[in-house]
């Protein structure tokens, strides 16, 4: 299995440059082994773009067979955990809307199992409204989700305001304008989040305030097919500012622009849950560490 661990090692770091450093292997050696893993599949993985790499539909399902396998090794270890020790390993279960689960939550799980590895973290997507009952229900220890719960039964702690930003392709003649108003949206090739999503509702009731009607071409609920088609399709797009990482703007060849309108635009990411929740040492260590990682620890203390 150690070509395939290889090949996700490349997807994940999106750059055969990124990937050999990480490996510590040549940039060759690293091509001859992918190269080796494509002629005993015999079937190409990868398209080379420019400078990019981007994945074929058979390169897609072998890199969910990839991230199948390393989850049944992590379930094994963990299965083997139990013969070696007593003490049962420590699991969270956490509730996250489809924005957060692609934005915000692999930080906090990279943040978490740092300190804490051996913790079984579970993760169930679903919209906002249905996180909320999951976490009354106990079906969920945590939610994450991008945006402001007011209900009785469930403390609910801000992380962080996220505005939307407008993303737009190397080459846009928006670029290197040296201002953009909201205005300048108006009849603007877009590709928007679909209708319906929480994204999409702020999106749209900004457009009305402000009297502007994009011209929307395609509506999609994915982050990523956005960024990808954005590219492709040499069109303008708007999304939450915690989404757009250095690396995936320069790996997609986009630019990023800040609207005084857009930047008041904006969702807040928070935890839920629910106070017999945080009895269990670790959801109480989670939930500490995520406040304290976004600075929010001087409006929130358990």
């Amino acid at each position: 299995m150690e070509l395939i661990d290889v090949f996700a090692t490349v997807v994940e770091q999106q750059s055969l440059n990124k990937a050999s450093q990480l490996l510590n292997v040549s940039q060759p050696a690293l091509s001859r082994k992918i190269m080796r893993l494509e002629e005993e599949l015999g079937i190409q993985l990868f398209v080379r773009k420019g400078k990019r790499l981007e994945l074929t539909r058979a390169g897609e399902v072998c890199y969910e067979f990839a991230l199948e396998q390393k989850r049944l090794e992590r379930r094994l270890h963990e299965k083997l955990q139990a013969f070696k020790t007593s003490i049962k390993p420590a699991s969270i279960v956490i509730g996250a809307s489809l924005t957060t689960l692609q934005s915000t939550l692999p930080d906090l799980i990279t943040i978490y199992t740092r300190e804490y590895p051996n913790t079984d973290i579970k993760a169930v997507t679903g919209k906002t409204h249905e996180i909320v009952p999951l976490i009354k229900e106990k079906r969920v220890d945590i939610g994450l989700v991008a945006s402001m719960i007011e209900d009785p039964s469930i403390v609910c702690v801000p992380l962080f305001d996220d505005p939307l930003c407008l993303v737009l392709p190397e080459g846009h003649p928006f670029a290197d304008k040296e201002e953009l108003f909201i205005q300048d949206l108006h009849e603007l090739p877009m590709i928007l989040f679909s209708r319906g999503t929480w994204y999409r509702v702020l999106m749209d009731e900004m457009f009305h305030r402000c009297g502007v009607h994009p011209d929307v071409k395609m509506e999609i609920d994915s982050f990523e097919a956005i960024t990808r088609l954005v590219s492709t399709c040499k069109t303008a797009t708007l999304l939450p500012e915690s989404y757009l990482r250095h690396n995936l703007i320069e790996d997609n060849e986009l630019t990023v622009r800040f609207i005084p309108e857009l930047e008041q635009t904006k969702r807040t990411t928070s935890l839920l849950f629910t106070e017999e929740a945080v009895l269990e040492p670790s959801i109480r260590r989670f939930i500490d560490q995520a406040v304290r990682h976004y600075h929010t620890a001087d409006e929130y203390t358990l």
